[in-house]
C-alpha cells in the first residue's frame, strides 16, 4: 500500500520537517539509510499485495480490521502512551488522525478489491502530491501538477472503466484521506510525545474498522490461517517499515528521504505484478512513470522552497 508511514510523513514538504527526526551528516550512512527505505517501501506494497491474496477469505473490510488492530496493539505495547494530562482538543485532534488514517485503509484496500495494485497506488499518491504542490506555492509546482495530470490521463488512456469506476474513485478518495492524515500527523505529533499520537490514533482506526471487519467477515477473522496472514500484513504494512524508516531518518537528510518514498507506485506495480500476476499496459506504466516523476519533481521544488523561506527569515 501507498500508505506512509510515520518516518515518511516526516519528509513530507507538506509537514514541519523540524519538528521531526534530527538530521545525519552528508553521506554519513547514506547507503545504508537508501537500502532501510527501499526496503520499506517494498515492505509496504508487498504487504498490500499479502493482503489482497487475504480478501477471498476475510474480504477487504476484515483485513483491514485484522491489518489496523494488531498494528494498534503492536503500538500501545511498545508506545505505552500517556492517557492524563491532554486536553479535549488534543483529543479532538487524535481522533481526527485515527478516522483520517481508518478511512485512508479502508477506502484503500476497497480499491485493490476493484482494480490492480500499481493503478490504486498511483491514483492514492496524487492526494499527498496535491498537497506538496499546493503547498510549495510556486510556479514550477503547476509544472509537477501538469506532469501527474497526463498520467492519470494516460492511466485512463484504456477507459476507466476496464479499471472500475468504483475502484478509481475509492482510490482517489483513498488520497484524499492520506493527504489528511499528513496535516493531522503533523498537528498530533506537535500535540503528543514521540509516537504517542499515533498509538492513539491507530487505536481509533482499530475501533472504526473492527465492528466493520467483523461484520463482513465474522468468524473467518479467527481461522487461524487468517490471522497468520493478518499478522504478516501488519507486520510487512506497519511494523518493518516503521522501524526501517525511522532509522533511515538518522543517515539521510529528509529531501532524499522523500524521494525516495515517491517510488511507491512503481514497487507497488512491481509487487501487484510479481505477487498477485497484475500486468500493467504500455499506457498504464508510462502513467506509473509520470506520476513518479511529478511526485519527484514537487518533493524537491517544495524542500527548495522551504530552504529559500528560511534563508530569507
Amino acid at each position: 500500500m501507498a500508505e506512509t508511514t510515520p518516518a515518511a510523513l516526516a519528509a513530507q514538504p507538506a509537514v514541519n520537517p523540524t519538528s521531526r527526526t534530527t538530521v545525519a551528516p552528508p553521506g554519513a550512512g547514506s547507503l545504508t539509510g537508501i537500502a532501510m527505505v527501499l526496503a520499506g517501501t517494498v515492505s509496504v506494497q508487498f504487504g498490500s499485495a499479502v493482503a489482497a491474496l487475504l480478501f477471498p477469505r476475510a474480504g477487504a473490510f476484515g483485513v483491514v480490521a485484522l491489518r489496523v488492530t494488531l498494528a494498534a496493539l503492536l503500538l500501545m505495547a511498545v508506545c505505552r502512551p500517556r492517557l492524563r494530562g491532554h486536553s479535549r482538543s488534543d483529543w479532538a485532534v487524535v481522533t481526527a488522525f485515527g478516522v483520517a488514517l481508518g478511512g485512508m485503509n479502508l477506502l484503500f484496500y476497497q480499491a485493490i478489491e476493484r482494480i490492480p495494485l500499481g493503478p490504486a497506488v498511483t491514483l492514492e499518491v496524487l492526494g499527498p502530491l496535491a498537497l506538496s504542490v499546493f503547498g510549495a506555492r510556486r510556479a514550477l509546482s503547476l509544472v509537477w501538477a501538469a506532469l501527474a495530470l497526463a498520467g492519470v490521463v494516460l492511466l485512463g488512456h484504456e477507459g476507466f472503466a476496464e479499471l472500475s469506476p468504483a475502484g478509481v474513485a475509492l482510490a482517489l478518495g483513498a488520497g484524499a484521506m492520506w493527504a489528511a492524515y499528513i496535516v493531522l500527523n503533523a498537528r498530533a505529533g506537535a500535540r503528543f510525545a514521540r509516537l504517542d499520537g499515533l498509538a492513539l490514533a491507530m487505536t481509533v482506526a482499530a475501533l472504526l474498522s473492527l465492528p466493520l471487519g467483523i461484520g463482513s467477515a465474522g468468524t473467518a477473522l479467527l481461522q487461524p490461517s487468517v490471522l497468520g496472514l493478518g499478522a504478516a500484513v501488519a507486520l510487512l504494512s506497519s511494523g518493518l517499515p516503521y522501524t526501517l524508516e525511522l532509522l533511515a531518518l538518522r543517515r539521510l537528510p529528509a529531501p532524499t528521504f522523500a524521494v525516495l518514498m515517491s517510488l511507491a507506485p512503481a514497487v507497488a506495480a512491481l509487487a501487484g505484478f510479481l505477487v498477485l500476476d497484475q500486468g500493467l499496459s504500455l499506457p498504464q506504466c508510462l502513467a506509473v512513470a509520470l506520476v513518479v516523476a511529478a511526485s519527484v519533481g514537487a518533493v524537491r521544488t517544495g524542500r527548495r522552497g522551504a530552504g529559500d523561506g528560511g534563508r530569507a527569515r
